[in-house]
């Protein structure tokens, strides 16, 4: 052991209750303290601190052995060319270790590389004080509503110090974080977090920062250079902290760049939380880039969801009917019952801006059974009035059918209003292939219903699926239509397609016709009904009964 050495053990030996091992290229490990008598280190001696693992709480290994790889990582970038006058390089970790009354408690151990001494490391492994794991905790569980100031204040002193890097903010979750939870346990989701906290900490250096913002929301702050480096970085991330006791899952990362230094730094959490969320349910990324419509249509959002109930309870939600009609007599021979929704401010507000929401959070469940009243009053109405009533299609959304217990709601309806179950009609998208939900779809047609498949050839439908259907009618989705009538082969497989349908016998409703040529088209291949633009938009229910009355007028 050189001078230098000697004085740094001399200043080692006086830590208390510390166990300190020292490691050259010359020596190995060797120890130069043997303090922390509560410390069972019977086998740390052999093979320096890879003896840690037999002692190391098992959930905590996949830390410890992070901790060792950062480690070596860190020696094999040392040179002997370093300046003595270097600062340390620090690697931390906190790990249960057994002590010598078998039981587990905290310890902090801390590495030092450098110090002018760039082929030595001086480990330090001492117990935690019921303080510092009280901090510990403390640090796992903090969230930016909690304590907003915490990440803010270290954020802007990262760009103070550093005002000539660029920064971005990185959010990320654990998608179906409540799965594991529920498959694990909660005390395996607590590791896993944990895991993850201990993983941040060890992989941010000087110009990065971490927060755990809430359950498994975690953010970073760090510095970049270009795009695809930052890209690079969050790939680290993912393969850094995913494997985790060989569970099976994945994260999603938004992305913020930091723009204008002057703005608070929340602005641009928040849009890595825009843009995290914007991929949520993508198989096909992990990561998005922050894009200012990403804030509009995440007000939008918001706004749809925090007025959807009072909508429903003050009647804005309106039933519009677009009309179907027989091409060859150019009459109108029923109707398709769609949502509106009337604000009272914001006027006519878009399908586009709320059926998405409503899918995913489940209110089109309300927003379906309120139309199909909707239309039961109207054809109820048009029979009490001495109309000879048109059938009316409703939609059937996927949440529906996880269950079954639509069938009975629609049966009710039916029955409450009187009506004959001819008059209404049961529109189904055509992706739905699972098997519980065919088991519904048949259900509907044992109790005398007449199904719709919805948008045929949209998506996975296939002469397979045409064999053994319980549909009867098929509707021709317009993309269907308008890809495949621009050329001479496209056109030969919408004639087949109708050929075909007929020969099984199912009728037909061509979706998104707006054009004569396209109307005639379908005319000459077999389709008589249509629906579309050509023959009219959907509307109120006032200006369908004008339609109906001025087509009975002689």
């Amino acid at each position: 052991m050189d001078k230098r050495e000697q004085e740094a053990a001399e200043l080692l030996l006086s830590q208390k209750d510390t166990f300190i091992m020292s490691w050259n290229r010359a020596d190995g490990w060797y120890v130069v303290n043997d303090g922390c008598s509560t410390l069972k280190r019977d086998t740390m001696y052999t093979g320096g601190l890879e003896g840690l693992y037999e002692v190391v709480m098992e959930e905590d290994r996949e830390l410890l052995h992070s901790y060792l790889q950062k480690l070596r990582s860190m020696l094999q970038s040392s040179t002997s060319e370093q300046d003595s006058g270097e600062e340390s390089k620090r690697q931390s970790v906190s790990l249960h270790l057994k002590n010598a009354a078998d039981t587990w408690d905290y310890y902090r151990i801390n590495s030092y590389i450098g110090d002018g001494l760039p082929e030595r490391v001086v480990c330090m492994i001492r117990r935690m004080s019921a303080e510092e794991v009280y901090r510990t905790q403390l640090a796992k569980g903090i969230t930016n509503d909690k304590n907003p100031e915490y990440f803010a204040n270290e954020a802007a002193g990262l760009l103070e110090r550093f005002p000539d890097k660029k920064f971005a903010l990185i959010q990320f979750d654990v998608e179906r974080f409540k799965v594991i939870n529920e498959q694990y346990g909660e005390e395996t989701g607590d590791a896993l977090l944990a895991y993850f906290v201990e993983k941040m900490k060890m992989l941010c250096t000087e110009t990065q920062f971490y927060v755990r913002l809430s359950a498994d929301v975690f953010m970073m702050i760090t510095s970049y250079e270009t795009e695809e480096g930052l890209m690079e970085l969050i790939r680290y991330l993912n393969g850094e902290l995913l494997g985790y006791q060989n569970i099976p899952y994945r994260l999603v990362f938004g992305v913020c760049p930091v723009t204008d230094r002057t703005a608070k730094i929340r602005r641009y959490g928040d849009g890595a939380a825009f843009a995290r969320r914007s991929i949520k349910g993508n198989a096909l990324k992990f990561m998005e880039f922050y894009r200012e419509d990403m804030r509009r249509r995440a007000a939008e959002r918001k706004f749809v969801e925090d007025n959807m109930e009072k909508a429903l309870q003050e009647g804005q939600f309106v039933m519009y009917l677009q009309p179907k009609y027989s091409i060859s007599g150019n009459h109108i021979v029923g109707a398709e019952a769609l949502a509106r929704w009337k604000h009272p401010d914001k006027g006519l507000i878009s399908p586009a801006c709320f059926i998405p929401a409503f899918e995913e959070n489940g209110f089109v469940v309300k927003l379906d059974r309120y139309i199909w009243e909707q239309a039961c009053k109207a054809i109820r109405r048009w029979i009490d009035q001495g109309i000879t009533p048109l059938p009316v299609s409703v939609n059937v959304s996927r949440r529906h059918l996880k269950d079954g217990t639509f069938v009975d709601v629609l049966d009710a309806l039916v029955e409450q209003y009187r009506i004959p179950k001819g008059y209404l009609e049961i529109e189904i998208t055509e992706t739905i292939d699972e098997d519980q939900s065919a088991e519904h779809i048949r259900k509907l047609g044992e109790h005398g219903y007449r199904l719709l498949m919805d948008d045929f050839g949209s998506g996975y439908s296939s002469l397979n699926m045409l064999k053994d259907t319980p549909f009867d009618v098929i509707k021709i989705d317009r993309g269907f239509l308008q890809d495949f009538m621009g050329s001479g082969r496209g056109q030969e497989i919408v004639r087949y397609t109708i050929q075909m349908t007929h020969a099984i016998g199912l009728d037909l409703v061509a979706e998104g016709v707006e054009t004569k040529d396209q109307a005639e088209f379908l005319s000459d291949c077999g389709c008589d009904i249509a629906q579309g633009f050509y023959y009219a938009k959907p509307m109120p229910l006032e200006d369908f009964n004008k339609k109906m009355e001025m087509a009975r007028k002689p």
